[in-house]
């Protein structure tokens, strides 16, 4: 494949709201499937051993089903890796999601790790937008540049189309980090949990 193109695959079922996706770029080549109503099973293998953690935590806490594979270009440095992946889980919540009926939309949550705390707000809402604030104490954890926790949230808030903001505080990165990974995690499951009360789309337009 030529530098700087990309081809990609991908299955989506809105009725059990799982989705495949594979992409393949000059930098990686990435295979993700998703089911946001599982049970928190997480089979990961991204060359990055705190950032499999880090996704291993993610659908743990919100009780996503998730498989990653990615065979990325970690001789240079982890930002391609990272970002790509985020690029690909957030393509695989939109697609999953499909039209978005009956969803809670709306959701917050802090949860903190010792000395620090982070903080997710999260709107499903078809406006991909981001925003953070604070800081990571350290700048690695292991083989992973601890800026690369910002960058993943945002590329996953990109391109599953929905608008984020995320805060973390703390002295230590790696509790900075799994702070951020595990609020993402719990917002994002109750975001798209089924409101039993509602069968439409939770938009005034009738559209997400």
């Amino acid at each position: 494949m030529t530098e700087g193109t990309e081809a990609s695959a991908s299955e989506a079922s809105t009725d059990d709201r799982t989705a495949a996706i594979s992409r393949e770029t000059a930098e990686t080549t990435i295979d993700v499937t998703l089911a946001i109503d599982g049970d928190g099973d997480a089979t990961v293998d991204t060359g990055i051993g705190f950032f499999d953690h880090m996704l291993e935590t993610f659908a743990k806490h919100g009780l996503f089903n998730v498989t990653v594979h990615c065979d990325g270009d970690l001789s240079i440095d982890d930002h391609h890796t990272v970002e790509d992946i985020g690029i690909v889980l957030g393509e695989s919540f939109n697609k999953a999601l499909g039209e978005k009926r009956g969803i809670v939309r709306y959701a917050d949550r802090s949860i903190p790790l010792d000395e620090s705390v982070a903080t997710v707000i999260a709107d499903i809402s078809g406006r991909p937008h981001f925003e953070f604030s604070g800081s990571f104490s350290q700048p690695q954890v292991g083989e992973f540049t601890s800026d690369m926790a910002r960058h993943f949230a945002y590329s996953l808030t990109m391109h599953s189309e929905i608008t984020l903001h995320a805060s973390v505080k703390g002295v230590n990165a790696h509790h900075e980090i799994e702070a951020l990974f595990k609020s993402l995690a719990r917002t994002l499951d109750e975001a798209t949990q089924i409101d039993p009360r509602r069968s439409d789309t939770p938009s005034t337009k009738g559209k997400l």
